[in-house]
């Protein structure tokens, strides 16, 4: 028969254990609603911001493509590849948002600059590397103010996949990038963002990120 202390310490070790895995089942529920609050779905956005100007052409294609069919008496139509339609390229817009509410960027790659030259004598690009410089605009299509250093958030890709950071250069092409852009809503910035790769590198896409990178919707536009 257990005396009452006996049974007094067991009360208390099973009421000690109770409380361990509570602690323990409370810790991981924060744990992974923290996860989840951080963690995102990433996408990569190669789909250019439609334009007045690319409506009416879309109209137009598919007036044409109607005629032809009535003239031809078929009445099935042309097969569109849409994948291929909704690849960016130099001079297109994408909507790429941030990691705060209401933060939005309209971001265009207006001019590309390959082998770009270096304003001042002092800098130019390391033996075997050239400088390809890409000229964006920013706008800020968001409700809340724009502060980042659009820098961190851009990066270039050969045809074989090597990814390059940016470099810091003043070019002939014109003036660089600010590295501290704050942009109210409506405002924009434009400047050029100067990365180095081999010379025998082929440039292939060009990416650009909000929130130096960090946001999860990154923008694509192919180079060629």
């Amino acid at each position: 028969m257990r005396t009452a202390r006996t049974a007094g310490t067991a009360r208390t070790a099973r009421t000690t254990r109770v409380r361990t895995v509570a602690a323990a089942v409370l810790a991981l529920g924060a744990l992974t609603g923290l996860t989840a609050c951080v963690g995102g779905d990433d996408e990569v956005s190669t789909k250019p911001k439609p334009t007045a100007s690319s409506d009416e052409n879309k109209a137009d294609g598919a007036k044409a493509d109607e005629k032809k069919a009535d003239e031809d008496g078929t009445t099935e139509k042309p097969v569109v590849d849409a994948e291929k339609q909704e690849v960016a390229k130099v001079g297109d817009t994408i909507e790429l948002t941030g990691m705060d509410k209401g933060s939005k960027l309209d971001v265009t790659v207006v001019k590309v600059a390959d082998n770009a030259k270096s304003s001042d004598e002092f800098t130019a690009p390391e033996s075997g590397k050239r400088w390809l410089a890409v000229q964006f605009q920013l706008v800020n299509t968001g409700t809340k103010p724009y502060a980042d250093s659009p820098q961190n958030g851009a990066q270039l890709a050969d045809s074989q996949g090597q990814q390059f950071q940016t470099t810091f250069a003043d070019i002939t092409a014109g003036p660089s990038m600010s590295s501290d852009v704050k942009l109210r809503p409506g405002a924009k910035a434009l400047g050029w963002i100067t990365f180095e790769l081999p010379k025998a590198s082929k440039a292939d896409v060009v990416q650009f990120a909000m929130d130096s990178g960090f946001s999860d919707k990154t923008g694509e536009w192919k180079l060629k």
